[in-house]
C-alpha cells in the first residue's frame, strides 16, 4: 500500500506591459526543480527543492518517505488502495520559434501607435503580452513515465474612455491561445476587426444606464457561460471539495441543470482537435479522460486524484496537477465546457421581451454550494427581442444549480479562453469554454 512519485519541472514565464506606448513592464522568470511525494502507512510526505539533479531527486525522494513516516506518529491509519493507472508518453506542443523580449517591445509598439492612431477619442490604451511554458518529467512506481508540457499565449488589450459624467469607462478585450506569443498573430491587421467591436462598446458603455435589479431572463455570452461552468459548478465537482462537503457529496443521478446543459471537463481533445491545456497524463502518472459533470442535466461523476477516487470508489480521471515545482498536486480543472446546443445567438436574443444580454466579466466568486457572484463589465438591455442601451458596471448572483435548471435555450457555437488562473491552495492554467445560455439569474441595480 506505498506509493512514490517524483517530479522534475521547469516553469518559464513573461509579461510586458504598454501603457499608451510606454513600456512600463518588462519581466522572465525560471522557477525550476524537483520534488518527490510519497504515500506510506496511509500518509502522505511531500518534498521539494530547486536542484533537479540525480543527487537532487534522489534528496527529495528520501525527505518525502521520512516526512511521510513523521507524520505517521499521529496514530496508525488503514491505508488505502490507490488506483495502479499507468501512462508513458511525451507531448510536447511544436508551435513557431519564439521571439524575443525586442520583437514583443516592438509589436506591442506598433499596435499602440495603431490604436492611438485608429481611436484617437480614447483617453488611454494598456496592451499585455505574456506567455507560459511548463514542462514537468515524471517517473512514478506504478511505472509511469511521462514528459507533459503545457505552453500559452496571451494578449490583453483595455481601451479606457470618458463617460458623459467625466468617470472612466474601461473595457478588455482578450486573445490566447496554445505556444507562445510567435504563435498569436497580433498584428493590428489580424486585430482590427475585433478591437474595432471593442471600440464600439467603448462608445456605447460612455451612454450607459443603469441596470434594474431584479431577477431577470438573461442571455450570457459564451465568455460569461464558461466562467458559470468553472467557477460556480466546476470546483464543487472537485473530489476534494466533494469530500470537504460541497452540496454536490449527494446530489450524483440527480437534475442540477435543464436537459440542455451537459458539462465536460476534457481531458485533451474536444471534437477531434486538442484543447488549450491539454493533459494526457496527470502529475500523478494517471492517463487522464475527460470527465463528464453532467449529462442532460443530471450530475454524474467528480474529478479527482488517486487518493480521492480511491476514497469515494470512483473512477480516476487523471486530475491532479501541480502549478509549481514547490507545489503538491491537487484535484484541478483542466479545459471545463458546457457543451452547444442547437440554438443561434440572435433567436435567443431575440425571444426576450425584457432582460439583458450579458457579454464580459471582470471578477467572480462562488463557493460549494454553488452560488455565485460576478462582476459584469459589458451588458446590454434587451427591449422587444432587440438589443438596447448599454448598461453601467453591475453584479449577476444565484445558484448555479438553480440558474442551469433555467436554462431553456443554448447557443450552437463555442468560445474557448486560456487567459487567466484558476486559484485553489496555488494557481493553476487552465481553459473554459461554452455557448450562450438563456437563463434566469438576479442582477444588481443601482
Amino acid at each position: 500500500m506505498s506509493y512514490l512519485e517524483t517530479r522534475r519541472h521547469e516553469l518559464r514565464k513573461r509579461r510586458l506591459l504598454m501603457v499608451d506606448g510606454n513600456l512600463t513592464v518588462n519581466s522572465q522568470t525560471l522557477d525550476a526543480g524537483a520534488s518527490a511525494r510519497a504515500y506510506e502507512g496511509g500518509y502522505w510526505g511531500f518534498a521539494s527543492a530547486n536542484d533537479a539533479s540525480a543527487a537532487g531527486i534522489e534528496h527529495v525522494t528520501a525527505e518525502a518517505r521520512r516526512n511521510a513516516r513523521a507524520l505517521s506518529r499521529f496514530g496508525q491509519k488503514q491505508p488505502l488502495a490507490l488506483p495502479e493507472g499507468t501512462y508513458r508518453g511525451e507531448h510536447a506542443f511544436q508551435g513557431r520559434p519564439a521571439i524575443g523580449q525586442d520583437a514583443c517591445v516592438e509589436r506591442m509598439a506598433e499596435l499602440s501607435a495603431w490604436c492611438k492612431q485608429r481611436y484617437p477619442d480614447l483617453k488611454s490604451t494598456r496592451v499585455l503580452f505574456g506567455d507560459e511554458h511548463h514542462s514537468k518529467w515524471l517517473t512514478t512506481s506504478t511505472g509511469s513515465e511521462v514528459l507533459s508540457s503545457i505552453q500559452r499565449a496571451l494578449c490583453y488589450v483595455t481601451f479606457t474612455a470618458l463617460g458623459a459624467d467625466g468617470a472612466p469607462v474601461e473595457i478588455m478585450h482578450v486573445i490566447s491561445g496554445k505556444g507562445s506569443l510567435a504563435d498569436l498573430d497580433l498584428s493590428p491587421d489580424a486585430l482590427a476587426a475585433q478591437l474595432d467591436e471593442v471600440h464600439r462598446h467603448v462608445r456605447a458603455k460612455c451612454e450607459a444606464v443603469p441596470a434594474r435589479g431584479g431577477e431577470h431572463t438573461l442571455v450570457l455570452a459564451p465568455e460569461l457561460a464558461g466562467m458559470l461552468a468553472h467557477e460556480a459548478m466546476g470546483h464543487p465537482c472537485e473530489a476534494d471539495l466533494v469530500l470537504g462537503g460541497a452540496v454536490t457529496r449527494d446530489l450524483v443521478g440527480q437534475r442540477v441543470a435543464s436537459d440542455l446543459v451537459t458539462m465536460v471537463d476534457v481531458a485533451h481533445t474536444f471534437q477531434g482537435e486538442e484543447v488549450m491545456v491539454p493533459v494526457y497524463a496527470d502529475d500523478e502518472g494517471m492517463p487522464a479522460s475527460d470527465a463528464v459533470l453532467i449529462r442532460n442535466g443530471i450530475l454524474t461523476e467528480f474529478m479527482n486524484s488517486r487518493e480521492t477516487a480511491a476514497k469515494m470508489g470512483i473512477r480516476p480521471t487523471g486530475s491532479a496537477r501541480a502549478y509549481s515545482p514547490s507545489d503538491e498536486p491537487l484535484v484541478r480543472m483542466r479545459n471545463t465546457v458546457i457543451l452547444p446546443g442547437v440554438s443561434k445567438l440572435q433567436d435567443m436574443i431575440a425571444g426576450v421581451e425584457n432582460g439583458y444580454y450579458l457579454m464580459k466579466t471582470g471578477n467572480g466568486q462562488a463557493d460549494s454550494t454553488t452560488e455565485f457572484m460576478f462582476g459584469i463589465s459589458l451588458a446590454y438591455e434587451i427591449q422587444d427581442g432587440k438589443l438596447g442601451r448599454a448598461i453601467r458596471d453591475t453584479t449577476v448572483s444565484g445558484s448555479a444549480i438553480k440558474v442551469l435548471q433555467t436554462a431553456d435555450a443554448v447557443s450552437d457555437d463555442i468560445y474557448w479562453n486560456c487567459s487567466g488562473y484558476c486559484g485553489k491552495k496555488q494557481l493553476m492554467v487552465v481553459s473554459m469554454g461554452g455557448p450562450a445560455l438563456r437563463v434566469r439569474a438576479h442582477l444588481g441595480g443601482e
